[in-house]
């Protein structure tokens, strides 16, 4: 990685490596820092960084649990830290233009319905055999306060989401920025009750342990959003494969990392459509940099930019470590409804689910020794 780094730097100095971030954070001259490790390895890094007084961009899901998201949240606001999350929908230039032209002004008029979907074939397939880890990767510390389970090619370096025990799956993944994209261009809170459902019910020759077939339904006032994700078949509209559907009774929105287009009830075509920011004149680099999605580019600087602005006013960036904890917290609890069997009812003042010892038990996963859980 610092290899990397220094073949991309004007200045071609390479960065301090560490094989343990809490040696990192013993350094004095830290004023950011970013956390883009596997899911169960961005709470106690992040709330490390705080504590060590630096403003942090951690990775979203924030949390692979809701306690530890209200850990980070509260260590946030004790420390005065800036924490930026890496749901940079809220970022993208075309989607705030979709926000401000359509749901702004009004033309979809009331909004009672939206749809949120990903049908990518991302689950792994393969099934590999396990062996014991390449010399290079200290698995003991890869794998920190998660479960110690068998080592495969899977599980490092791309592959670990194939695995619950390191994330919440496709719906900690994929679902979590375009619910975060709703609640943001709605100015939805938290929902009142979530729904879930689903299973490995094509896909069963994988070691993959990940649902590659869920639904979900969080319910706000008088706003049902539905979550449905399905690793194989063809997705309901090719154009839309991963994206949201605004169901208004004056129109529709559907709106993608590609683009967005609204449609008038009564009209064949849309009227109003806007596509993805290319900065190629500004950037050029972004026409060659390596391992680039150059289509979501704009909308990674502009949530940079947003996250270094809200450092030098010392205020609250776009994506907020509160905001990321209400979409990552709901999209876990839609896992645990999927796992119990019920609706969950959620009470976002006393954090917990109502009515439900089980449910609240499940809030916080067993930390692997030594490691301890984060508290509030």
């Amino acid at each position: 990685a610092a290899d990397i780094v220094a073949e991309r730097q004007k200045s071609k100095k390479k960065p301090r490596t560490y094989a343990d971030y809490r040696e990192m954070l013993k350094e004095k001259d830290l004023d950011i820092v970013l956390v883009a490790t596997p899911d169960h390895w961005h709470a106690l890094p992040m709330i490390a960084a705080v504590e060590a007084g630096a403003d942090v961009w951690v990775q979203k899901p924030i949390s692979v649990d809701v306690v530890e998201g209200q850990a980070m949240v509260a260590a946030a606001r004790k420390h005065q830290r800036v924490v930026q999350v890496g749901t940079q929908r809220r970022s993208t230039p075309h989607l705030i233009e979709a926000r401000d032209r359509v749901i702004k002004e009004g033309k979809l008029g009331k909004i009672a319905f939206v749809e949120i979907y990903c049908y990518y074939h991302m689950r792994a397939r393969e099934n590999p055999p396990d062996t014991t880890p390449p010399d290079y990767l200290d698995y003991e510390m890869w794998t920190g306060p998660a479960p110690l389970r068998p080592y495969n090619k899977l599980v490092h370096p791309r592959s670990w989401r194939a695995f619950m025990e390191y994330g919440n799956g496709i719906m900690g993944d994929m679902c979590i920025h375009m619910l975060d994209m709703v609640r943001w261009m709605l100015d939805l809170g938290w929902p009142k009750r979530i729904t879930s459902s689903g299973g490995i019910f094509v896909e069963k020759q994988s070691k993959a342990n990940i649902p590659d077939t869920q639904t979900a339904t969080f319910d706000f006032e008088e706003l049902p959003v539905v979550w449905q994700h399905r690793t194989w078949g063809e997705a309901n509209d090719r154009e839309y494969p991963w994206g949201a559907t605004f169901y208004g009774d004056k129109g529709t929105l559907k709106a993608s990392v590609f683009k967005y287009e609204f449609t008038p009830y009564g009209k064949k075509e849309p009227t109003l459509k806007g596509e993805a920011l290319y900065e190629y004149d500004k950037y050029p680099e972004d026409r060659t940099e390596k391992d680039l999605e150059r289509h979501v580019a704009s909308a990674v600087r502009w949530h940079m930019q947003d996250f270094l602005k809200a450092i030098a006013l010392r205020g609250r960036p776009v994506a907020d470590i509160e905001q990321g904890h209400i979409s990552t917290a709901s999209c876990i609890l839609a896992n645990l409804s999927m796992k119990l069997g019920r609706s969950l009812v959620w009470d976002a003042d006393k954090q917990q689910v109502v009515g439900d010892e089980e449910a609240n038990k499940l809030l916080r996963r067993p930390y692997r020794k030594p490691w301890l859980h984060p508290e509030v």
